[in-house]
């Protein structure tokens, strides 16, 4: 008995002794284990902010693409704008251009009309002033070439409706100088003082007259009676044959449009 108890003892403060071990061993496992778990938790709570931040600067950079894609879609729209008012503009301009150019050919040929008429006024005071001489009374007006005769030269007396025979000359020189200008037409104009415009259309007539028995076509041929305005006599008026040239300014205009 003796001899068991101490074994017992020895055993039980051996046992005491594994266990305090073991304990100890334990704590320090939990200790670990603890310090591990609170690492994790860091870690975690690391993860858990920088997947926050991460989707707070994803959420950002996705509202600064969709900003920048809407000023880009509104940027497109603006030049798609610009260029469509700038074609517009530039067909505009076209438009405006080939216009103007079309006037610019009207007005040339207007012009070029108005100086062929001038060129061919200054040729018939030519032949007029070769032909009557330079005591004739020849004018110029609005482009038409005028020569002007009192009634007593003409006809002999201001009430008479013949040409005399002194006179005839004179008409064979008119008829001469619309020969050398067959482009040309007449006007012929008996003025009265009087008011009374039936004797001076007789006395334009008989010019008249006289002119297409010397071969004047009598379509180029015009007589009438005016009022003088306190002056009498007849007026040869040779000009351009308005009709033909109001119809070469309509065919231009009408070209040109």
């Amino acid at each position: 008995m003796k001899r068991i108890l101490p074994l017992l003892v020895l055993c039980i403060v051996s046992s005491s002794s594994v266990f305090g071990q073991k304990k100890s061993e334990l704590l320090t496992k939990i200790e670990v284990l603890k310090f591990e778990r609170d690492s994790v938790k860091a870690l975690v709570a690391d993860a858990e902010r920088n997947e926050r931040l991460s989707t707070a600067r994803a959420k950002s950079l996705q509202s600064q693409v969709t900003e920048l894609q809407d000023a880009n879609a509104s940027l497109l729209k603006n030049l798609n704008s610009f260029a469509t008012v700038s074609t517009k503009n530039s067909e505009n301009v076209n438009l405006a251009m080939a216009s103007l150019q079309v006037k610019e050919a009207q007005l040339k040929g207007i012009n070029d009309a108005i100086a062929k008429n001038d060129s061919t006024a200054i040729v018939v005071l030519t032949n007029a002033k070769q032909a009557l001489g330079e005591d004739a009374k020849i004018g110029v007006s609005n482009g038409a070439v005028l020569i002007s005769t009192d009634l007593t030269s003409l006809f002999g007396s201001d009430s008479e409706t013949t040409i005399s025979t002194e006179a005839e000359p004179w008409i064979q020189q008119i008829g001469q100088i619309l020969k050398l200008n067959p482009e040309m037409a007449v006007t012929i104009e008996g003025l009265s003082m009087t008011g009374d415009l039936n004797l001076p259309a007789q006395q334009s007539a008989a010019v008249g007259s006289a002119l297409q028995k010397l071969e004047i076509d009598p379509d180029r041929i015009t007589t009438l009676g005016k009022d003088g305005n306190l002056k009498e006599g007849i007026v040869i008026k040779i000009h351009p044959k308005y009709d033909d040239f109001y119809m070469m300014v309509k065919e231009n205009m009408k070209n040109g449009n």
